[in-house]
């Protein structure tokens, strides 16, 4: 193998970890170890820790996806995206992680996650399709709140009621029904409290540090 010096390597390192970024997908240091085909992970780590060094990346402690791009609040920390969940017609439920989306909440203890609309029922609430909500996992729900529910194992969003004892999910838009699913095919995986929406060419954390 053809020697490089250290500085260009370091630099492809950079560019990695920052397109990684960009795209919501923080690399960990053994993810860069592979991916530039180093035979120890310490020579990564060795890379990431002068970029930081350097002021090119910031490492939040006690994270194995703890870097992050300058100009980033230090409050703010990264929300798994999860799956798709439909704001109409049930057919993908919560699943896996497809990226990561900076947030800035005041309790590292908050279960705070994002999950990506797929459908239009909601949109004179203003959650469109495609867009990202922000969910906090809570127990305690009040009216008029806009939930992301799981009826019979399929995940909805819509607006949470509650009308003679009995439990209605609201879509926002006519074209779709009222909900009334029964106390025990309902689960209430958190509340609604943000709304993010990207052009389809801005990246996820590039938004968050222009903005």
């Amino acid at each position: 193998m053809a020697y490089t010096k250290p500085g260009v390597t370091r630099n492809r390192i950079y560019q990695f970890v920052r397109q990684r970024l960009l795209d919501g997908e923080p690399p960990t240091v053994r993810e860069v170890q592979t991916a530039f085909h180093m035979r120890a992970v310490q020579s990564a780590k060795s890379h990431l820790d002068a970029l930081v060094k350097e002021g090119r990346l910031v490492k939040m402690p006690g994270k194995s996806r703890g870097y992050r791009l300058p100009g980033t609040a230090h409050s703010s920390r990264l929300a798994p995206i999860l799956g798709r969940v439909p704001a109409g017609p049930f057919n993908i439920a919560v699943e896996e992680i497809e990226g990561y989306i900076p947030v800035r909440f005041n309790s590292e203890e908050q279960t705070v996650f994002g999950l990506r609309v797929n459908g239009d029922s909601m949109m004179s609430a203003g959650i469109l399709h495609g867009d990202i909500v922000l969910v906090r996992s809570e127990s305690e729900i009040h009216q008029g709140d806009i939930v992301v529910a799981m009826i019979d194992g399929e995940a909805t969003v819509k607006e949470f009621r509650r009308v003679r004892n009995r439990i209605q999910l609201r879509p926002h838009n006519d074209a779709y029904p009222i909900l009334s699913p029964k106390p025990e095919d309902l689960i209430i995986i958190g509340k609604v409290i943000e709304v993010r929406r990207y052009l389809e060419t801005i990246s996820l954390i590039d938004e968050e540090l222009n903005g």
